[in-house]
C-alpha cells in the first residue's frame, strides 16, 4: 500500500496530541519498570508520520501532569500510546482521563484496555465466546493455592503484565512441588496475582488487526521462529528474550500454515477483537496446543509501534503497508470510528 492510498482523515483542524509514557534510562529505573514504554526515538517516528500527512501533532508525556499538560497543549484529539502507571487499570488511566475532558483519541476504550490486561478475566471471555485458549488458573498471594485442574508442565506469569514483564528466566513447573517453589519465588518479588497456565508446546504467532466494523483488516499471522529452547526443553518468548530478540527467535510473516488454520487464527483474533470491544488497532497472540490448535494467549490493545522492532509494524509491513501509512492508517480508522464511519456490532 502506498502512502497516497492512504485515506487522511478530512478534520484539518484536529490538533493531535501524541500521549505516551516515555523510557527514562538515565534515572536509574529498573529494566522492566519501563518495558512497555516507548524510546523518545518511537514517539518522533510516529509524529513524523502524522506530520507528513498534514496532522498538527504535539508529544504529551503522561506523568502527573498530564490533566494540566492536555489542557495547556489546546488539543482537540490525541493518538493514544500511553501504557499508564501502577495497578491493572494503569493502560485504562489515559483514555478514562480523555473521556472526562470530552477529548476523542485513537484505540480502545477504558474498559476494553482493563479487560484486556487482565488475563485471567480476558481468557473467561474468551472461552465464552467459544475462542479456544489453555486451561488455567489465578493464584493470588497470600492464599492457598488450588488444586491444579489440568496437565504438568505449566507456566507462571503475572495476571495483569504485558512485553513479557514478570515471566522470569525460570517460569515452567514439571510437578506440584516445582510450582509451589516458583510462585514463592514470584509472590516475593511480584505482589500480584499469578497466572497458572498448562504449557502449549506448539508453534507461536501474533496477529495484527487495524480499523472498526465492517472495514476492520485481520492481516495474515507472523511466525515468532525460537532458534533453540530458552528454559530446559521449553521454549517462552520472556522479557529477557524479547529484549535480545535477534539472538534467540527470527519472524516469518505471513506464517507458513494450511489455510484452514490460518483460517481458525484469523477467526479466533477478530472474534477476540469484537468481544473486547476494540477500536482502531490490536496486535493478539496464540500458540498452538499438542493437536495443533491455535489457543489465544492474550491480546494487546495498545501494540508497540517502535519501527524496525515491535510486532505490529513487521505485520503490517508484511500486509502492504509501509510505517507512515500504518500509523496514519491507525489515525484515518479512529477519525471514521468517530465520524460515525464504521457500524460495529458486539
Amino acid at each position: 500500500m502506498n502512502e497516497s492510498e492512504v485515506p487522511l482523515c478530512s478534520h484539518r483542524a484536529v490538533k493531535l496530541g501524541i500521549i505516551c509514557n516515555l523510557k527514562h534510562p538515565d534515572q536509574g529505573h529498573p529494566s522492566e519498570e519501563e518495558a512497555e514504554f516507548d524510546e523518545p526515538s518511537t514517539v518522533l517516528a510516529i509524529r513524523s508520520a502524522l506530520v507528513s500527512h498534514g496532522v498538527e501533532t504535539v508529544i504529551i508525556e503522561a506523568d502527573r501532569n498530564l490533566p494540566q499538560a492536555i489542557r495547556d497543549s489546546g488539543i482537540n484529539m490525541a493518538f493514544n500510546i500511553a501504557e499508564g502507571k501502577g495497578g491493572r487499570s494503569r493502560e485504562a488511566q489515559v483514555p478514562a482521563l480523555l473521556d472526562l475532558l470530552g477529548i476523542p483519541y485513537t484505540g480502545s476504550d477504558p474498559v476494553a484496555l482493563g479487560l484486556s490486561l487482565d488475563k485471567g478475566l480476558c481468557k473467561q471471555l474468551m472461552a465464552a465466546a467459544g475462542v479456544p485458549t489453555a486451561p488455567h488458573v489465578l493464584v493470588h498471594p497470600g492464599q492457598p493455592r488450588a488444586q491444579i485442574p489440568f496437565s504438568f508442565p505449566v507456566i507462571i506469569k503475572p495476571n495483569a503484565e504485558g512485553s513479557g514483564k514478570g515471566i522470569s528466566e525460570n517460569c515452567i513447573a514439571e510437578s506440584e512441588e516445582e510450582l509451589d517453589r516458583l510462585l514463592a519465588g514470584a509472590f516475593a518479588s511480584e505482589q500480584c496475582d499469578m497466572l497458572v497456565e498448562e504449557y502449549l508446546p506448539g508453534r507461536e504467532f501474533t496477529v495484527g488487526l487495524i480499523g472498526n466494523g465492517d472495514t476492520l483488516q485481520v492481516m495474515p499471522p507472523m511466525e515468532i521462529i525460537y532458534h533453540g529452547n530458552t528454559q530446559r526443553s521449553y521454549r517462552v518468548y520472556s522479557y529477557d528474550i524479547k529484549c535480545n530478540y535477534q539472538k534467540h527467535v527470527s519472524y516469518q510473516c505471513p506464517a507458513e500454515l494450511p489455510a484452514q488454520q490460518m483460517e481458525q487464527m484469523m477467526k479466533s483474533a477478530e472474534t477476540a477483537f469484537r468481544v473486547l470491544g476494540c477500536q482502531d488497532v490490536a496486535r493478539i497472540d496464540f500458540r498452538m496446543d499438542a493437536e495443533g490448535e491455535a489457543c489465544f494467549l492474550e491480546i494487546n490493545p495498545l501494540p508497540g509501534l517502535a519501527p524496525g522492532y515491535s510486532d505490529l509494524p513487521m505485520i503490517a509491513k508484511a500486509a502492504g503497508y509501509d510505517y507512515d501509512s500504518f500509523v496514519c492508517a491507525i489515525f484515518d480508522a479512529a477519525c471514521a470510528r468517530l465520524a460515525g464511519g464504521s457500524h460495529e456490532t458486539h
